[in-house]
């Protein structure tokens, strides 16, 4: 099974059934003047905009929140703010450029943490590009693609935490046993199951 059909038996179903349209990439590939990751746009053909297990935002170019709309304001701020880390010499927490330059970062999504998402087209193969990720004021982290493998290991990751996760340490001294299991059950701390929430 390849990572994309991973991640689809994790999530299950889209709670709708899309009809792609070839038509929806056509305005966006033209402004990024290339064709975006196949297991990216097969994914969003699929579920749409939304929500991976509460925390990773995606958004198709026909959502509420159309991607490229997403994209173009995205690229203009960070393009920005690589424009001043750079003339102070800070340039180690953006040390890619962002589209439209050349080679520059393309913009798909954040989560709720306030990291940014972006491709990083290094591959004439889009296939292959790989996905960096600009962590709130911390810097950036590459991964190797592609899409659907990042985000199954996010999946992952956030399914494989401890128990108590999600809440202050200090919290837990005041807290019975009871108490906690009743947030675990309720989902409010502990792992987050695989879910899509479209948006």
């Amino acid at each position: 099974m390849s990572s994309l059909d991973d991640l689809q038996a994790l999530l299950g179903e889209p709670a709708v059934h899309r009809q792609p349209n070839l038509g929806d990439w056509n305005e966006i590939e033209e402004h990024v003047g290339a064709a975006l990751p196949g297991d990216f746009k097969a994914f969003l053909d699929a579920y749409g905009s939304g929500v991976i297990s509460g925390e990773l935002a995606v958004f198709h170019p026909r959502g509420s929140r159309p991607l490229l709309e997403r994209m173009l304001g995205n690229h203009q701020l960070f393009a920005e703010r690589r424009k001043r880390a750079l003339s102070t010499g800070d340039f180690e927490h953006v040390p890619y450029a962002f589209h439209p330059e050349p080679g520059g970062l393309i913009s798909w999504g954040y989560d709720h943490s306030g990291d940014e998402h972006f491709f990083l087209p290094c591959d004439p193969d889009p296939d292959r590009w790989k996905v960096v990720t600009m962590a709130h004021g911390e810097g950036c982290e590459t991964f190797d693609g592609p899409f659907s493998g990042f985000a199954l290991m996010f999946v992952r990751r956030l399914l494989d935490v401890d128990r108590y996760h999600g809440i202050e340490p200090e919290a837990l001294e005041f807290l019975e046993p009871e108490d906690l299991d009743e947030l675990v059950a309720a989902g409010e701390i502990g792992p987050v199951q695989p879910s899509f929430e479209p948006f």
